[in-house]
């Protein structure tokens, strides 16, 4: 069955996290991605622990079903090997620091000057314009800068990140998001483009509903928690077991069953709970009720009583019981892959599946250089050339350590 993307052809010369975001998700949709490596040290996420056998357990996730080239671009020689690469692509993806490649005279204006059907993605800190597109961006200064660090938390406590690299793997899904943008509007002009988006804006962009209440209001939210600014009752809380369960009862209708359900009548009858903008601007009076009234039953008893009643309920789980979680399971969200020298592994599956074109994973990360002189000679280098690169260092593994 085909695949959505079979026949693109990707470049991938980012490293980390939000750039082999994106193309793992090019990938997985059918597209041939050649991830390009710096000679001897590869891609600087092949040294991120774990490891597996001397294999990043990072790495393999994220680079399943690509192809790996070793080339020097500070070598001219391997820059034209490069080039000849891009030649034959649909799309590049970068992420180093603006103006990296035209240092190194493979700018994205010069690459589409000779392949103006060249789609060039760039991810970055900050951005390719404004005053601060040269500063180097991590997930951790993006959270911070761009607002999420101060709505995420406890009330009173220290700034805290959201504890998945959210503005990583936000940065690149916007970039696949804007390829597949790019590549659309290819087929009405025949023309690429290049497409930028950066770590920074991701929480600036996910940020829309407490930017409507701050645009509409002046209210600027801060932490609340597991607490919402516009719903309530709308949090996690403990059980006799201890065990945390969330659950989601603002609309009044479900706020009357659960009313129900904790045998409190009248807290459905207090004036001060009459709608959900009530309820919000009493949260901590309903938080302070049912608390009590949930600590008398195990998180698990409480959330069967929701589902059965239709208000929405879930255990607050583990990372080990969410891969565990027959619906994850499901939903084909653990998926296993044989690697030539880690063996059997685990990888996440794809969050979205298509009923006519799905998405596959097509085979396990490549080793470091792996597929370096198999693509060489489809660029039309002969077996001799190719070696002659590799024993001059310029598409030579030589992994270090």
């Amino acid at each position: 069955m085909a695949a959505p993307l079979d026949g693109l052809r990707v470049v991938d010369l980012s490293e980390n996290l939000a750039g082999p975001f994106c193309t793992m998700i090019l990938a997985d949709m059918g597209a041939e991605v050649v991830k390009v490596e710096r000679p001897g040290i590869g891609d600087e996420s092949r040294r991120f622990p774990p490891f597996l056998d001397g294999e990043s357990a990072g790495y393999l996730t994220l680079h399943r079903g690509k192809k790996s080239v070793v080339l020097d671009l500070k070598d001219g020689r391997g820059r034209e090997a490069f080039t000849r690469l891009v030649a034959r692509a649909d799309v590049l993806v970068e992420a180093f620091r603006p103006g990296t490649l035209d240092r190194l005279g493979l700018g994205p204006a010069i690459l589409r000057a000779g392949h103006p059907r060249l789609i060039v993605c760039s991810l970055s800190g900050f951005g390719q314009s404004g005053p601060y597109r040269e500063r180097g961006g991590y997930d951790l200064i993006a959270q911070a800068m761009g607002g999420l660090m101060s709505v995420t938390g406890e009330p009173g406590r220290a700034p805290a990140k959201c504890g998945l690299p959210v503005t990583d793997m936000g940065c690149g899904m916007w970039a696949a998001i804007g390829i597949l943008l790019a590549l659309a509007a290819r087929e009405k002009t025949g023309e690429g483009q290049w497409v930028d988006t950066s770590l920074f804006e991701v929480p600036l962009a996910w940020g829309s509903w407490h930017a409507a209440r701050y645009f509409a209001t002046g209210e600027v939210v801060g932490p609340l928690g597991s607490a919402h600014p516009s719903s309530a009752p709308y949090q996690a809380f403990p059980g006799a077991d201890g065990k945390w369960f969330v659950l989601s009862a603002g609309v009044q209708h479900l706020w009357e069953r659960l009313c129900k359900i904790v045998d409190r009548p009248d807290l459905a009858a207090d004036p001060r709970l009459q709608t959900n903008a009530d309820r919000v601007q009493h949260a901590t009076v309903i938080e302070a009720e049912l608390a009590a009234v949930f600590r008398e039953r195990p998180a698990a008893d409480w959330v069967r009583a929701c589902e059965a009643e239709g208000i929405p309920a879930g255990p607050v789980n583990r990372l080990d019981e969410a891969y565990a979680d027959p619906q994850a399971r499901a939903r084909q969200m653990v998926v296993e892959l044989d690697h030539p020298t880690v063996g059997r592994h685990r990888v996440l599956g794809i969050p979205v599946k298509l009923s006519a074109t799905p998405g596959a994973i097509r085979g396990p990360a490549p080793r470091l250089g792996q597929h370096t002189e198999a693509v060489l000679r489809e660029l039309g280098y002969s077996a001799a050339e190719a070696r002659a690169l590799a024993d001059a260092g310029l598409a030579r593994p030589r992994e270090v350590p």
